[in-house]
């Protein structure tokens, strides 16, 4: 899927513009039932809205992962729209109940990467609202426009942060704790106990925070072996914090200490098969 969206954001880049005139590369995941019934809706109704989303049609909205969304603006795009059911009238039930908490997720590690997360905007929209899906789709590429041309392809300090948010999103850590939010405090923990939603989402965030700078790690150490001075001043965190980080990815054999430079030690990534 991943693949097809970027070659979408190719496409979007080569087309003909004003002579001055930037106009955005908008990602659009539509869910079968509803958002993009929605947008068939507009067109059939000929609602006008800016031609600048690219819409890709999955079943449900929850099938849109924090991997391929971080992936795409790691690859360039302006912004991305996702377009699901209302909630409690999701083809799947509870589908887009966990899409509500998959992009509070994405949008914190956009931030943490350094990338406004207003780029990224989640609508509920029905098959029935055609009128409604031309006003989002006006009002998101106009906002977008305001924040102006991703500058991720351009700013290679800015392209590892993406890079690594995107690998924080993957980690086996926040997905379970994603998966398990809304059962968490729908449900509760196996001792019945629900859990409560602000102290939840701090947690989240936390380890959020945690994961996040220890995907940068490991991208600034792919790049060449590093201290731990130098990896604090890059990431602006205090040097025992990136120690603890690295105590904890050494531990998971991700990361090893090269020879030290004089009596400084550095820490170099390990890539199994050409990958981190």
């Amino acid at each position: 899927m991943a693949e097809n969206v970027q070659h979408a954001i190719a496409q979007k880049k080569d087309e003909p513009a004003g002579a001055n005139e930037w106009e955005p590369k908008i990602i659009g995941f539509l869910c079968n039932w509803c958002s993009y019934a929605g947008a068939d809706l507009c067109g059939v109704s000929r609602y006008q809205y800016p031609t600048n989303v690219r819409a890709v049609r999955v079943m449900c909205s929850t099938r849109i992962s924090p991997h391929i969304v971080l992936e795409l603006f790691t690859a360039g795009a302006d912004g991305i729209l996702v377009g699901g059911c209302h909630l409690n009238d999701c083809h799947y039930i509870t589908g887009n109940f966990y899409t509500e908490k998959r992009l509070r997720l994405m949008k914190k590690l956009l931030e943490d990467a350094g990338i406004e997360p207003q780029r990224l905007r989640l609508e509920w929209v029905s098959a029935s609202e055609g009128e409604k899906f031309s006003k989002i789709v006006t009002e998101f590429t106009e906002q977008v426009k305001k924040l102006g041309p991703s500058k991720v392809k351009k700013d290679a300090a800015l392209k590892t942060r993406a890079s690594a948010a995107d690998g924080a999103s993957q980690t086996f850590r926040l997905r379970a704790l994603v998966g398990k939010e809304l059962g968490l405090e729908k449900t509760g923990n196996v001792y019945g106990q629900k859990l409560d939603q602000t102290e939840l989402e701090k947690l989240i965030d936390a380890a959020t925070k945690d994961e996040f700078e220890r995907s940068l790690i490991l991208e600034l150490s792919k790049q060449k072996a590093r201290s731990v001075k130098e990896l604090g001043q890059i990431m602006d965190v205090p040097t025992d914090k990136v120690l603890r980080h690295i105590v904890v990815l050494r531990q998971k054999n991700m990361i090893a200490m090269e020879h030290p430079d004089g009596l400084t030690p550095t820490y170099k990534a390990i890539e199994i098969g050409g990958e981190q």
